[in-house]
């Protein structure tokens, strides 16, 4: 009988450590996909991209103020792509970190369990609304409303589709730093309560420091999500490649550029087709010099509790 329940034993083990095993070469499997994924779509885009720079000055491409590869006096310039989407990034950015900041602070510091259980799905219902519900909200909604405080705001501008994009990216904001609040220990707290601190200055001068590296994070996904997003700005900041600081104006972001050309307007293969992988790779450069400063600054903030 002993020898029975030794034998069952050793073959529960054995189960477990094929399942083990095959669990960890599906982990595996999902972490090499994800490399190759990326890697491939690097390749495509260096592959096309060069072919581009054959035909274009890379000093031109990067220095020029004029963006006009489908009129008959080609500009390959893109600093007004990139120019458009930095205003529009930064309207959003405006928007979402002081709100979303405030309210993770509040879910954090300020609200009872009942009422952060309640307040944060509802936040974070935000993040799940389709981008292109958000760019027709933006068109039909917010710039009527802003037509009436700005009456030279035109139909399609970079301020309406700036603050919608602001509001969508405002749940990544508060519950990515909200958690990073919540892992700082009580202690901490308790500390500063006990050396007669109030509420305010528990939650600026205690819990933000400690949890600034998590905070920080939030910040980066936040400015690459709003960097990389296309419906709202394709929808709402119009088709117009213009050098400008002034967001009452119609501007074209690099990801709505790379919309409206992937309708098939153009001929596959032709020079205007390829700015498709040239600007393509410039916005994935900038998405990586991003996360690679925010990487960077989380790291030197880092704190293990």
């Amino acid at each position: 009988m002993a020898g029975e329940n030794i034998k069952n034993i050793a073959i529960k083990r054995k189960k477990r450590r094929i399942g083990e095993w095959i669990i960890e070469k599906l982990l595996f499997g999902t972490a090499v996909i994800s490399v190759f994924t990326t890697l491939a779509i690097l390749g495509v885009l260096l592959f096309e991209a060069v072919g581009f720079f054959g035909e274009v000055s890379i000093i031109d491409f990067f220095t020029g103020t004029q963006w006009t590869p489908l009129f008959k006096d080609q500009q390959f310039g893109i600093l007004p792509l990139i120019g458009g989407t930095l205003l529009v990034t930064a309207i959003a950015i405006g928007v979402a970190i002081p709100i979303g900041l405030g309210s993770a602070v509040f879910l954090s510091e300020y609200a009872p369990n009942r009422i952060r259980k309640t307040i944060k799905p509802i936040l974070e219902i935000l993040a799940g609304i389709p981008t292109v519900v958000y760019g027709y909200f933006a068109l039909t909604f917010v710039s009527p409303i802003l037509q009436t405080i700005f009456p030279e705001l035109i139909v399609f501008n970079a301020l309406s589709a700036g603050l919608v994009m602001g509001i969508m990216i405002i749940p990544m904001v508060a519950s990515l730093s909200e958690d990073a609040m919540m892992a700082v220990p009580q202690s901490f707290r308790d500390g500063a309560y006990a050396l007669g601190a109030r509420k305010h200055e528990v939650s600026l001068g205690i819990v933000i420091p400690s949890a600034l590296s998590g905070i920080i994070a939030s910040f980066v996904l936040a400015i690459s999500r709003a960097v990389g997003e296309t419906m709202i700005v394709s929808i709402a900041a119009g088709s117009t490649p213009r050098l400008t600081l002034n967001p009452l104006e119609s501007i074209q972001t690099m990801t709505g550029y790379i919309s409206q050309i992937s309708l098939g307007e153009v001929p596959f293969g032709s020079l205007e087709y390829k700015t498709i992988f040239s600007v393509g790779l410039t916005l994935f450069l900038m998405t990586l010099v991003i996360n690679i400063i925010g990487q960077w600054i989380a790291k030197r903030f880092w704190r293990r509790y």
